[in-house]
C-alpha cells in the first residue's frame, strides 16, 4: 500500500463497528481483533451523518486502493448498503424498493397472482379432502408438527446427520461446533449466532410450531451446510489464509446477506438433493418422529412460489401504505397461513432494523438457485456450490455470471 494511502478494507471494518454502536444488532458477527472493537467503543458517538459521510469517503478511495476486482467490487457493495443505513438512521425518508436495491442489489417488484393460483392448484392435487384449501394446508401443516418436547432431539438428531454430509463434500475445521438453545419472543424462527474460532451458537424459536419436515431447511440454513458452514470456510480462507480483513465482520443490509440467506436456503439442495423428504424421514423416524417424506418433498415444490408473497406484504405496507390489516389478508388469501402466522410475519416486516430483510430470502434463492441450475453440464452442484462458501461473490456479480450464460 502506499504511504499515505487509506487502508479501505480496515476503514470498512471500523465503519461496520460504528454502525453497531448506533443500531445494536448490526454487527451479526465479528471474528476480527478485539482491541479493534474496543478502539471503536471508545471513540466518540457516531451520528448517522458522520457515518454517512464516512462510508462515501470510503467509496471514492476504492478505484485508487488497488485492490483486485473482486475485492473492490465486494466493498463496494457493502459500502453502499451502508451509505444507505445511515441516510435511513438520519431520518432521510427512503422508499422499501430503493432501500432494498441499495442493500441487496436487486430490483423488487410484486409477484405475479397467476404463479400463487397455479401454485394452489398444485398444492389442490397434493392435499384432496373436504374444506377449502386453506383449511387442508393447515391440517396438513398441523399433522408435521414436531411436539415442542422433542424439538433438541430432532434438531441434533438433523444437525448430526447434516453435518457428516457436509464434511465428506465440502470439507470442515476440525474443530467445528455448534451449539444449539431454544429460546422464545422473537421474529424469526431461527437465527445463527457465530462466534469465530469456528463456533457458532443457533437459537431456535420456540414461539413457532416447527415442523418436521421442516426442520431439516432450518438446520441446513442455519448450520450444515449454511450459515455455521459459510463462516467456517470463509474464516479459514479469505480471512487467515488470504488476509482480507474485511471478512472479519458480517454486517446486515448488506449484499453479503442476500448471498449468504440464498446460499443458506439452498443447504438441503447442497446436502441432499432431491430424496431429502424420505432421507429427513428415515433420521426422525428413528427418534419415534413420523412424518411422509414423500408427500413433504412434493408439497414443498408445489408451495415454492408462495414464498414470494411475503415480499409482496412488505411492498405494499412500505411501498404501497396498505393497511396492516389488508397485509394480513393478503398474506392469508395467497400464502395460505393462518392469522397468527400472518401477524408473526407483519412483526418482523416491521422491526426498523429488519423490514427491508425479507428480500434476502426471496430474491437470494431465486438467484442463486437460477445460477445454481444454469451451471455447466460436467459441474457438479457441489463443485458449484462450493463458491458460495468461499468466494466473496455478490448478487451483481452473480447477475453479470448469469447475463453471460
Amino acid at each position: 500500500m502506499a504511504a499515505g494511502a487509506v487502508d479501505v478494507p480496515l476503514e470498512y471494518v471500523r465503519l461496520g463497528l460504528r454502525f453497531d454502536r448506533l443500531e445494536p444488532g448490526f454487527v451479526d458477527a465479528y471474528t476480527g481483533d478485539p482491541r479493534l472493537r474496543a478502539a471503536v467503543a471508545d471513540e466518540p458517538a457516531p451520528t448517522p451523518h458522520r457515518l454517512r459521510d464516512q462510508a462515501r469517503a470510503l467509496l471514492g478511495e476504492l478505484d485508487s486502493a488497488q485492490l483486485p476486482a473482486d475485492r473492490a467490487a465486494y466493498l463496494r457493495g457493502q459500502l453502499t448498503g451502508l451509505e444507505c443505513s445511515a441516510r435511513k438512521l438520519g431520518g432521510e425518508p427512503v422508499g422499501f424498493i430503493a432501500e432494498v436495491q441499495a442493500y441487496f442489489q436487486v430490483q423488487v417488484t410484486l409477484g405475479d397472482p397467476a404463479d400463487y393460483a397455479a401454485a394452489h392448484a398444485a398444492l389442490d392435487q397434493l392435499l384432496p379432502g373436504g374444506g377449502t384449501l386453506a383449511e387442508r394446508y393447515a391440517a396438513h401443516r398441523r399433522r408435521e408438527e414436531c411436539p415442542p418436547a422433542r424439538l433438541e432431539a430432532a434438531v441434533h438428531a438433523l444437525s448430526s446427520a447434516l453435518r457428516d454430509r457436509v464434511r465428506g463434500q465440502y470439507g470442515l475445521p476440525e474443530v467445528e461446533t455448534v451449539r444449539y438453545e431454544v429460546v422464545t419472543d422473537k421474529p424469526w424462527s431461527g437465527f445463527n449466532y457465530y462466534e469465530g474460532d469456528y463456533r457458532s451458537r443457533v437459537a431456535i424459536n420456540a414461539d413457532l410450531p416447527h415442523r418436521l419436515s421442516q426442520l431439516p431447511h432450518l438446520v441446513a440454513h442455519e448450520a450444515y451446510p449454511g450459515h455455521h458452514t459459510e463462516h467456517c470456510r470463509k474464516e479459514r480462507g479469505l480471512v487467515e489464509r488470504d488476509q482480507h480483513l474485511e471478512h472479519t465482520v458480517f454486517l446486515v443490509n448488506t449484499p453479503e446477506c442476500l448471498m449468504a440467506e440464498g446460499l443458506a436456503d439452498l443447504g438441503v439442495e447442497a446436502s441432499i438433493g432431491a430424496g431429502w423428504g424420505p432421507w429427513a424421514a428415515e433420521v426422525l423416524g428413528d427418534l419415534g418422529l413420523r412424518f411422509d417424506g414423500h408427500l413433504a418433498e412434493q408439497v414443498a415444490a408445489a408451495a415454492a412460489p408462495l414464498n414470494r408473497v411475503r415480499q409482496d406484504a412488505a411492498i405494499m405496507l412500505h411501498d404501497r401504505a396498505a393497511d396492516p390489516d389488508e397485509v394480513i389478508a393478503h398474506l392469508q388469501r395467497w400464502a395460505l397461513v393462518s392469522a397468527d402466522r400472518a401477524a408473526q410475519q407483519l412483526r418482523f416486516l416491521t422491526d426498523p432494523l429488519w423490514r427491508a430483510y425479507i428480500s434476502t430470502y426471496v430474491e437470494g434463492f431465486d438467484l442463486l438457485s437460477s445460477w445454481l441450475a444454469a451451471r455447466p453440464a460436467e459441474q457438479s452442484v457441489g463443485d458449484r456450490f462450493v463458491r458460495l462458501l468461499d468466494e466473496p461473490l455478490t448478487p451483481a456479480g452473480i447477475t453479470a455470471e448469469l447475463a453471460v450464460g
